[in-house]
């Protein structure tokens, strides 16, 4: 699923992220690259001295404006647009704080809200540490998790599916974070078609793909070697595959893991769906480590994440690579422009 650039009229919501974390400095090297990178235009919800400090810290020449979503745009060309949130003051690179885990929580609800209210085109979050926020109170299990409260109507919230990207493969792990001891007995025909529904629905709707081409993997060795290694994909994951084909999505499988992401198998599917988390992440980590997107799919705004942590061991020393940063910002600039 190769990316074009596409640069939509609203700005991109940029959250801050941790700021003790890289996302400050990530998000200075993004806008200097913006040019020779073809950015979409961004607005940063965050501690606007906090982020002048750090491009004092780092020798980068990066004029910081303060401004409202209406100006964000035309300002961006010549300044780094900033949606003022002033609660990063004490913040020291590599030293994460749990003081500062408010100003977080206040950025991520300025993004969603802006792009609720049709001020910003989609938001694009700096890496959090989930950790951080525990100690200062916050009760949800992580980023998503948060958003999918956020997006909540009625009082039902939405099912969020993570999605890994790249220009060379996407992929879904259909249990995530989970220890791989209890996949089996989680993983379910019913969640499979959920999961696989969801994929669909938003690759044509936000990737403007008519018929999405789903590659669903076996759950063991071989895809089970017709039981001799496993019943669970014959008795749960082929089931799923053919409830999705009987609601005519392309779905296909299961095959086994080991011969799935190869290039020339690659190029027979738009997205794989891999039933546990490591499954699906080791191929993409190593195919594009650095310019990897993480993508909820499941809520109704578009959300994209850099596709690694807050990595506090090498914050504040200008080491930190925005590649997936950038890919993220273009990504969710395309999915905008899709939907």
């Amino acid at each position: 699923m190769s990316a074009e650039v596409i640069l939509p009229a609203l700005p991109l919501a940029l959250t801050q992220g941790d700021p003790a974390g890289i996302g400050p400095e990530l998000t200075l090297r993004a806008w200097l690259g913006r040019g020779e990178r073809t950015l979409p235009a961004f607005a940063y919800i965050g501690d606007a001295d906090h982020l002048a400090r750090m491009a004092g810290r780092l020798g980068w020449n990066v004029p910081l404006r303060r401004c409202d979503w209406g100006e964000a745009t035309g300002i961006f060309p010549e300044a780094l647009p900033v949606i003022a949130i002033e609660d990063a003051a004490g913040a020291e690179p590599g030293r994460p704080d749990p003081s500062t885990a408010a100003g977080t929580i206040a950025s991520i609800d300025r993004a969603v809200g802006a792009v609720r209210q049709g001020k910003a085109a989609a938001v694009v979050t700096n890496p959090i540490a989930k950790s951080v926020l525990y100690q200062a109170g916050f009760r949800h299990p992580g980023h998503t998790e948060y958003l999918a409260h956020l997006a909540a109507e009625g009082g039902v919230e939405p099912r969020p599916v993570m999605m890994l990207w790249s220009e060379e493969l996407a992929v879904v792990p259909v249990t995530i974070h989970e220890p791989l001891r209890r996949v089996p007995e989680l993983l379910t025909t019913e969640l499979i078609v959920e999961t696989g529904r969801i994929v669909a629905r938003e690759l044509k709707e936000r990737f403007g793909i008519a018929a999405p081409r789903l590659a669903i993997s076996g759950l063991n060795p071989h895809a089970g070697e017709n039981g001799a290694m496993g019943e669970e994909d014959q008795a749960i994951v082929a089931p799923a595959i053919a409830a999705l084909q009987a609601e005519g999505i392309d779905a296909r499988g299961p095959y086994p893991a080991d011969t799935m992401f190869h290039a020339r198998a690659r190029a027979g599917y738009d997205v794989a769906l891999a039933m546990y988390h490591d499954q699906a992440l080791i191929p993409i980590k190593t195919i594009a480590f650095d310019e990897g997107v993480n993508v909820t799919l499941g809520l109704p705004f578009i959300r994209t994440s850099p596709d690694h942590g807050t990595a506090f061991d090498i914050a504040g020393k200008g080491l930190a690579r925005p590649d997936s940063l950038c890919a993220a910002l273009r990504l969710a600039a395309r999915m905008a422009a899709a939907s």
